[in-house]
């Protein structure tokens, strides 16, 4: 995980699910409100953090760099 002033960068390529979900949980736990982007290199994934995000009222998007997606989580919507 690495964090600079405005967002905390994590990346879970590589990774087989869950890890890289359980690695954004963590994130944003320890993110201080601070937006998190997690790299993922699998459609599950991508599509796991997604569903975690809706489900607890974060906003999300995904930017696609090559094969790769970048799942940018915000704050939780109040």
């Amino acid at each position: 995980m690495e964090a600079n002033d405005d967002i905390v960068n994590v990346d879970a390529r590589g990774r087989a699910c869950p890890e890289p979900l359980m690695l954004a949980k963590s994130a944003l736990a320890r993110s201080g409100g601070k937006a998190v982007e997690v790299t993922v290199d699998a459609a599950l994934a991508r599509d796991n953090i997604l569903r975690m995000a809706a489900r607890s009222g974060r906003e999300a998007e995904v930017r696609v760099e090559g094969e790769l997606f970048v799942v940018r989580l915000g704050a939780a919507k109040a």
